[in-house]
């Protein structure tokens, strides 16, 4: 029996790539590389990275490189069957031609297409084409059309020791919490000024989350160091995106005016999952726009739940002071508008907040039963450490220095759990969410967790040096 699937469309090109990519580098120019094999594309698709569209019930979207043989861009996709049969009923899928980028690794050419019109809690498979053929067949579930049960994955930034260290927390994090729907990054998914080629950068980050990144679609927020430097006319510097990131994913085109490349929301089963740009804002001039933004987003949210995803933190753990633009800007809006989770990168350390007053206020008004207003989470799971600042000892309810760290979300009607977990999967820190008529409550958890983790003069929470530093 042929499967015929008439509601599936080819709209690749309703993405349009960036065109400020950067020029290939000199013959004679020698640039670092990682150990062992060069990232150089071959004659089967590899980085494929699975992103939702704004509503994943009924869209999703997949980009992916080949080697220069394969200029066409080709997919198949079919709704899942329990028979090696999924080539006979599958929906050939043609996009527009890709992207050529040229590396240390040499060319590689980027292709993205999106997929139209699906039924919503659906399991679909697709493959992707490469010169030498065929992908794997890989699968995904589109989110429900109504709020159902479901469990994300947020990491901090990824950015240092990708694959040697990085690798690790997002492996163990997959291994033991099954059902997975979602991936959160808040930035600096790579480095972008390590001493590796910005193409090995990538390399690793792929090959750190393997075939998870093109079954678990990807909610990416940009950090800094996803941006480059560049010198203007006058002398003076700025940044602008680097060109990897309009490559590696294919996001919705719903975000702020001047920022639709970095800024987008999600709609994913009673969730609202909203991504900010704190590097445009703060360097780029692009504050206001997004502020307005970020209203409009909020005040037309139908969502049980609304969670913020960015880079730079309101309230900091390293750096001595709060990040003033953003804290500015941005606080007073989430606040105003109730939002439940705002989830951040950037300080390479672990901080919970619960109040900026500090977490003895914040125990206080739990006891007396009061309100709960948003939360706010920064983590890191690379291998890059900053020391904790001065506050870190009485304002966050909890903190980590020198620990690699991952978070698991279960949303479930009107709880939200919140856990944390140590790179070897050990519980660390963990809140629920509880909402009422009147807003949230917040109870700490009674699962045991481990010590906290610090550094202590200059020996680190596991014994050896305390490789955090002082920001």
């Amino acid at each position: 029996m042929r499967f015929k699937i008439p509601f599936l469309l080819a709209s690749a090109a309703c993405f349009s790539l960036a065109t400020n990519i950067a020029a290939p580098a000199a013959a004679n120019e020698e640039l670092p590389r990682s150990a062992g094999t060069p990232y150089a594309a071959k004659g089967v698709p590899d980085r494929i990275m699975l992103t939702p569209a704004a509503d994943p019930a009924r869209a999703m979207a997949v980009s992916w490189r080949t080697d220069a043989r394969q200029q066409a861009t080709e997919a198949q996709i079919t709704v899942a069957v329990d028979g090696p049969t999924l080539g006979h009923g599958a929906q050939s899928i043609v996009g527009a031609p890709g992207i050529t980028k040229n590396s240390a690794n040499g060319p590689a050419i980027y292709h993205k297409v999106r997929f139209d019109n699906l039924t919503p809690d659906t399991v679909y498979a697709y493959r992707l084409k490469g010169s030498a053929g065929w992908s794997e067949w890989l699968q995904f579930r589109t989110a429900a059309a109504t709020p159902e049960p479901f469990r994300f994955l947020y990491l901090g930034d990824v950015q240092n020791g990708i694959l040697t260290y990085a690798s690790r927390v997002i492996r163990q994090a997959f291994r033991s919490n099954g059902e997975i729907e979602l991936v959160l990054l808040a930035g600096d998914l790579v480095s972008q000024r390590d001493d590796l080629d910005h193409d090995d950068e990538w390399g690793e980050f792929n090959e750190a989350g393997g075939y998870n990144w093109s079954i678990a679609p990807q909610i990416p927020a940009t950090g800094n160091h996803e941006y480059i430097d560049v010198e203007l006319a006058d002398g003076s510097e700025s940044r602008k995106l680097g060109p990897y990131w309009p490559l590696q994913f294919a996001l919705p085109d719903n975000g702020a005016d001047g920022v639709k490349a970095t800024t987008y929301f999600v709609d994913y089963q009673g969730v609202r999952f909203i991504v900010l740009d704190g590097t445009s804002a703060i360097d780029l001039g692009t504050m206001e726009e997004q502020t307005r933004w970020l209203d409009k987003t909020l005040a037309s949210s139908a969502a049980n739940w609304n969670v913020v995803l960015f880079h730079q933190p309101v309230f900091t753990c390293a750096r001595p002071d709060d990040t003033s633009e953003v804290k500015a800007a941005w606080k007073p809006v989430f606040e105003s508008r109730k939002v439940d989770l705002v989830l951040q990168g950037h300080d390479h350390c672990y901080s919970r907040l619960t109040s900026e007053a500090g977490k003895e206020a914040s125990a206080r008004m739990r006891a007396d039963g009061k309100v709960q207003g948003p939360v706010y989470l920064v983590s890191v799971t690379g291998s890059k450490m900053y020391r904790l600042n001065d506050r870190a000892d009485t304002q966050p309810d909890r903190v980590a220095e020198a620990t690699e760290l991952y978070q698991i979300v279960d949303v479930d009607g009107d709880t939200l759990r919140f856990r944390t977990y140590t790179a070897s999967g050990s519980l660390y820190d963990g809140f629920d969410l509880n909402r009422g008529k009147d807003g949230n409550r917040l109870s700490e958890i009674d699962e045991p967790t481990i010590a906290e983790r610090i550094c202590r003069g200059d020996t680190g929470p596991d014994g050896g040096p305390c490789v955090a530093r002082a920001k």
